[in-house]
Order: C-alpha cells, then sequence, then structure tokens
C-alpha cells in the first residue's frame, strides 16, 4: 500500500510542471508584444533604410517569430509528452501534434536554436565594420557547436530506434 501510494504521488507531481508552461505562454504573450512594438518602431522609417539595415532589421523580426515557435513547440510538445494529453477535436489540433515524440521535440528545438544561431551570427556579421579573427571564430564557432549538438541528438536517436525495434 506504501508503495502504491508513492507510486501515485510520484506519478501526479508531473503537474507541478504545469506553471513551467504557463509561464512559457505568457513569455510568448510577451514576445508577441516585443514583435509588434519592433514592427511598429520600424514601419515608418522601413523605406529610407539601407540594405543591410533593412536585411537586419527584417532578419530580427525571423528571429523572434522562430523563437515564437520554439515556445510553442517547448510548450505543446513538453506538456503533452510529460504531463496530460491535449483533448482537441480534429480539425483544431496540429497534425505534427500526433506524430512527434520526445526525440521529435529535442530535434525541432536543436533546429530551431541552429537557425536563430545563425540569424545572430548574420545579424552581428552585417554589423561588424572591420572583424578580427576572434570575432570570426566565435561567430562560426558557437552555431556550428549548437549543429554538432544537434547530429549527436539526431545520432543518438536513431540508435535509439534502432535498438527499439530489435527488442
Amino acid at each position: 500500500m506504501i508503495e502504491r501510494t508513492l507510486e501515485r504521488v510520484i506519478f501526479a507531481s508531473r503537474w507541478l510542471l504545469a506553471p513551467f508552461y504557463l509561464g512559457l505562454v505568457v513569455t510568448l504573450a510577451l514576445l508577441a508584444v516585443k514583435f509588434v512594438q519592433k514592427l511598429a518602431a520600424l514601419f515608418p522609417h522601413y523605406l529610407d533604410l539601407d540594405l543591410n539595415t533593412t536585411i537586419v532589421a527584417s532578419l530580427k523580426l525571423v528571429d523572434l517569430a522562430l523563437t515564437g515557435n520554439l515556445l510553442v513547440i517547448v510548450v505543446l510538445g513538453g506538456y503533452e509528452s510529460f504531463v496530460s494529453p491535449i483533448r482537441l477535436a480534429a480539425h483544431e489540433r496540429p497534425a505534427w501534434m500526433d506524430t512527434i515524440d520526445f526525440a521529435g521535440i529535442k530535434m525541432k528545438m536543436i533546429s530551431s536554436i541552429v537557425v536563430i544561431s545563425a540569424i545572430q551570427v548574420l545579424e552581428e556579421f552585417m554589423d561588424l565594420g572591420e572583424p578580427t579573427h576572434h570575432d570570426l571564430a566565435w561567430l562560426i564557432g558557437v552555431p556550428l557547436t549548437f549543429v554538432a549538438i544537434g547530429l549527436l541528438l539526431a545520432v543518438t536517436d536513431r540508435f535509439d530506434s534502432h535498438a527499439g525495434k530489435r527488442d
């Protein structure tokens, strides 16, 4: 009886994650406000900007959108994977939610992080006047690190899926 009670308490503890996901939803709302703020500030001057400034400003908006996508992936995928299934009518439910598992969430996250990192590098590269070798090494090294992590995760997940099929 003690073991069963302990197991139920441990299983119910997954609901302690719910405030984290609600906090990320609030963060997503704040990010949307920041996106609109950046867009509103950019709009009146957009036609007067030079090409490089236009590209950097546009990339900042793309960066915010990708960060929002990442938050949605974490909130929906994480909640469904670790807390409770989300019960929606079939036409309301995004198709990817039925096919994604924790490994898929990890890969979508790392892919988003790599793209966000690459955008940051491009922004920095375009803002640099005369970059030093040290600057260039950091600008290239950080995204490559994320790519390497993504590849390692993909290989690990591949081995795990093949091991699971043999069992």
